[in-house]
């Protein structure tokens, strides 16, 4: 059986990017953490950090840090169970998502269990194509992506779907489509793009117009709040989830470019298939928030998922 004092010490590592940091995390000496971290590799036989600024996990350091956090869940909650005592700690959970969900619907679906459980999460963001690898490499319990395939190991819950639409400010499109929404416009005007992983723009223009993937004038705008704000000003037109488009149509502030013509993205819970109580009302609780606030999957007919470029 591995030590748990040098897989923690490993997870401070990691998790602190320093040496440092980690040791003022477990309160020991940094010369302690790297005893121990290198008494781990000598057993294991696998080199687990990069020592480098900022301290990284090797391929085998993730898979040790995946194996630590479930032991670590499971054991915390044992010992929970087992204290005739209120329990002052808290337990963290680390959960991967898209910023869409962050900035929507998510933080009515958690705040009932961070209010009912002495809970910490730990939010990794990243594109909803692009969460599952957080979960592949142990960062995360579980996370929310538009992937259905599910994973050795872990559960996959469908959530619901989200509409994503073009839209754009009046003001925009009197400027860059004064004839009309055409190809050769979009060649043009600006689009915002939320990062170098945000394929919506590209799939949207290449399924309805023709336009390829470098065709088009970018902004990058890794804020979901800003990227909205952009779309408003009339600095770029983009894509933008039902949930913050339909109040900026219903404001007057945004239009649809395109009506009818739209992107559903499907959005699915990806965790660990572990026996835990925590795992288990974290994913009831996602499915009831997602039942409320998300399109079911048999409103639209074409679902865009990853690999469909």
């Amino acid at each position: 059986m591995l030590d748990m004092r040098q897989l923690s010490a490993l997870a401070a590592v990691v998790e602190e990017q320093s040496f440092e940091r980690a040791a003022q995390r477990l309160h020991v000496t940094q010369s302690a953490v790297s005893q121990r971290i290198r008494q781990l590799e000598e057993r294991l036989g696998q080199v687990l950090v990069v020592r480098s600024s900022p301290v990284q996990a090797t391929p085998a350091g993730l898979q040790v840090l995946k194996h630590y956090r479930q032991v670590s869940l499971l054991e915390q909650e044992l010992q929970q169970a087992l204290s005739q005592q209120d329990d002052a700690g808290f337990t963290r959970v680390a959960v991967g998502l898209n910023a869409d969900s962050l900035d929507t619907w998510f933080p009515d679906a958690i705040a009932p269990l961070l209010q009912q459980q002495r809970l910490l999460v730990d939010l990794k963001v990243d594109d909803q194509d692009a969460t599952q690898q957080l979960l592949k490499d142990g960062e995360v319990i579980g996370c929310i992506t538009s992937s259905p395939k599910a994973m050795p190991g872990c559960a996959c819950v469908p959530l619901g779907v989200v509409a994503y639409r073009c839209l754009a400010s009046p003001g925009y499109l009197a400027r860059y489509f004064p004839q009309g929404v055409e190809a050769a416009r979009f060649r043009q005007a600006p689009i915002a793009e939320f990062s170098n992983k945000d394929q919506l723009q590209n799939r949207y223009l290449m399924q309805y117009f023709g336009v390829g993937p470098h065709e088009y004038p970018r902004h990058r705008i890794p804020s979901s709040k800003a990227f909205c704000d952009v779309i408003v000003r009339g600095l770029a037109c983009g894509m933008v989830p039902d949930q913050q488009g339909n109040p900026l149509i219903e404001r007057g502030e945004a239009v649809d470019m395109t009506p009818g013509r739209y992107l559903a993205v499907p959005l699915y819970w990806h965790v660990w298939n572990l026996k835990s109580q925590l795992i288990r009302a974290l994913t009831d609780a996602l499915v009831v928030e997602a039942e409320r606030q998300l399109d079911r999957f048999e409103q639209h007919g074409q679902l865009t998922h990853p690999g469909d470029d």
